[in-house]
Formats: C-alpha cells, structure tokens, sequence
C-alpha cells in the first residue's frame, strides 16, 4: 500500500477550511450572545433565500470552471460569471416570491437577498479561480477572510452601534471581500497570465470537461437543493422543531467532512495540471474522512454521555449512528467525485445523482402518505440505509471510471 500522501494545495485549502469553519461557528455563537431572536430568525431567512437564490444561479458553475481545464482561467471564470448572472436574473421573481412567502417587508428584504446572492456567487466562483491560478496564499485567503471579515463586523456593530440589518450588512460585506479576487480579471487593462507549458499541452489535449448542458447542470442542482430543503421542512411538519433542531444540529457538524473532503481533494485534484494518481488512492481518503465522521459522532455521543451538554439535547442520540453512516458514505463518494470529469462522464454522473436525489425524496415523503405516524429516529435510519447504498455505489461506479 502507497502512503497517502495529498497534493500540497490540498494542505492549504484543507486548512483554510477548517479555520472559516470554525469562523463561522464563532459567527453563529455570536448572533445567539449579542443579538435578539427576532434578527437572528430575519438573518437566517434572508441567508436561506439568498443561498438557494445563488445556488441555481450558479448551476455547479464553479465546478465546470475547475473541470475545464483546456479553456484559460480568466476566459472560463468571464463565461461562468456571464451565464450565472443571466440565470440569477432570470430567477429574480423566484426569489420575490420566496420573500413575500416569508412574510417580511419585501423592500428591503429583496435588495438584501440579491445582494447576498450577488457577492456569494462571486466569492464561490472566486474560490475555484484562485485554485487554478492563485498561490497557496491567495486559495486560503479567499475562505477565510470572508467570514473573520463578516464576524468582526457583526462583532463591531453589536458593540459599537447597534444599527439594524447589522448581521447581514456584514454577511454582505464578508461575501464582497471573497469576491473582490474577481476584480482584476474583469480590469479593462489587465492582461491575462501566460499559460505554463503543462497547461499548454492541457489546452491542446484535455484529459477533463464538464460537457454536461446548461440545462442538466441546473437540474442537477435544483434537485440537491429542493432536497436539502425538503429534509428541514419534512421533519418539521412531521415531529416538530425540537426533533428538527436535533437532527440538523448534528447534521450541520458531521456534514462539515464530506464537504472538506470535496472542496481541499476533489477540486484541488481538477484543478491541478499534472496527475497525482501516483501519490494517492481516493478510496483511502474517503475510508478516512469516514473514520473522521465516527470520531465526530463518538465525541457527540461522549458529550451527551457525560453530560457536557444540557439534558435537553438528549434526543440527539437516535441521530447519531444514521447520520454517521449517510455521512460517511458522502465522504467516500466525494472522494471518487471528480473521477466523471476526468473520464467524459460528467453527463451520467449528473443522471444518477438526480436519480439518487429521487430515491431519497421518495424514501423522506413516504410517512406523509402512510395512515400511522413513522417514529422519527426509524424513518431517519430507513433514510440513512437508503442514502447510504446509493453513494456507495455512486463511490464504486465512478471507482471504475478510468
């Protein structure tokens, strides 16, 4: 067995996302200490609007950016931003209608959510730039003075002068600092970097695209997210807040894995213009960020064990052993999740995570149709299983792909 031995820009970005995580964690204990409720549950409103706003608009935009590797960065991130404001644009009444849904003042609650959008978009599509020609530094810049920028503000605000919209004034403003590394590549007299001779040769002979359509990338997103969403507003029409707020506690903290494992590998490695196919086998590297999610799910049970959290979080404990194996099996399928790129399978891999989605949704709606209501921890673990299975076997299907 080789060592596991990862790309040198995994290290940094792996790094970096683990301090903007635990930025954001600090972000969030600050909303509960320093502002009221009532601001608190506007930010997450407006936040969650904007982020399913931005999402579609971008249609996984960034990630074509990456697997493209035979078009120049700056023409590639010219044409991703393009296409994304015109899909944003187009989506505008979606996002005035989820406003006026909410039930808050549409003026200036839409401005605040088309701003949001706006400046995440950049900020992702920054990201993804800066992996293919920004220097260590710059790759871990941009995720991590987005949200210190964000947190100090909220910080200064709620100590200073208390002005409303402060959180997500500072949300906004965090989000422009990630998306000013886009500027210069806009900047009329900026000239473009001169390709390196490895990425001349990639040019010539890709051995990566994303040929997938503008139209099945946009499916292929909004089929992720209406079932991220579905998952928070099934469990609470069906057991109520305090089961919702069990499971996605816990969801949000072993979730953080399966998403280091995608954004510091499988995009480091599109991004990259030689092969470390040599250096590393991806199933190790999901079989240990698994083994990371069962640390994270044994220090929560030593928690709730030990009595280091109050007895009110108790109920998370039926959470604990579905979400680690749906969680783990999402880190071995990140792992292997750049590999329909590089074989000209971006197309079938869209497919089968759309149908997956589809399993999923039908295994999440069924207690509604049921006369007799589903326990929460079985319907939770009969949703796992099914999870489960499918990203293994997404892992192995895209393990075959050469």
């Amino acid at each position: 067995m080789s060592a596991l031995k990862l790309p040198r820009a995994s290290h940094t970005v792996a790094l970096a996302s683990l301090v903007a995580f635990g930025t954001q964690v600090a972000f969030a204990l600050l909303m509960l200490r320093l502002f009221t409720p009532q601001e608190v549950g506007e930010f997450s409103v407006l936040s969650q609007i904007g982020f399913f706003w931005m999402t579609l608009a971008l249609a996984q935009a960034p990630l074509s950016l990456l697997a493209n590797a035979h078009t120049p960065a700056n023409q590639a991130l010219r044409q991703a931003w393009r296409s994304s404001v015109r899909r944003g644009l187009a989506l505008l009444p979606v996002a005035a209608l989820a406003v006026w849904l909410s039930d808050l003042a549409l003026w200036p609650a839409l401005l605040w959510v088309l701003l949001l959008a706006f400046f995440q978009m950049g900020n992702l599509l920054s990201q993804s730039h800066s992996l293919r020609v920004g220097s260590a530094w710059q790759q871990a810049a941009v995720r991590v003075l987005p949200p210190l920028t964000a947190a100090l503000l909220a910080l200064a605000t709620a100590w200073l002068w208390h002005i409303n919209s402060a959180l997500v004034i500072a949300a906004i403003l965090g989000y422009a600092v990630g998306a000013a590394w886009l500027v210069p590549v806009f900047w009329p007299s900026a000239e473009a970097p001169q390709p390196s001779p490895s990425q001349q040769a990639a040019a010539a002979s890709p051995n990566q695209s994303d040929t997938r359509s503008a139209t099945l990338r946009m499916a292929h997103t909004l089929a992720d997210a209406l079932l991220a969403t579905a998952l928070v507003v099934v469990w609470q029409r069906l057991y109520g807040a305090q089961e919702t707020g069990w499971m996605t506690a816990l969801l949000r903290v072993l979730g953080f894995v399966p998403a280091v494992v995608h954004m510091a590998w499988a995009q480091v490695v599109l991004a990259q213009t030689k092969s470390h196919k040599h250096q590393i086998a991806p199933m190790w590297l999901g079989l240990s960020a698994w083994g990371a999610v069962l640390g994270l799910g044994g220090v929560c049970a030593l928690a709730l064990n030990w009595q280091w959290l109050d007895t009110r979080w108790q109920g998370v404990w039926p959470y604990i052993v579905p979400l680690v194996l749906w969680q783990g099996s999402a880190c071995l399928s990140a792992a292997f999740s750049h590999r329909p790129f590089q074989a000209h399978a971006a197309a079938r891999y869209s497919w089968a995570c759309m149908g997956l989605a589809l399993l999923q949704a039908v295994v999440l709606l069924l207690p509604l149709a049921l006369p007799v209501r589903m326990d929460a921890a079985a319907h939770m673990m009969g949703f796992a299983v099914v999870s489960s299975l499918g990203l293994v076997g997404l892992a192995a299907w895209m393990a075959r792909l050469r």
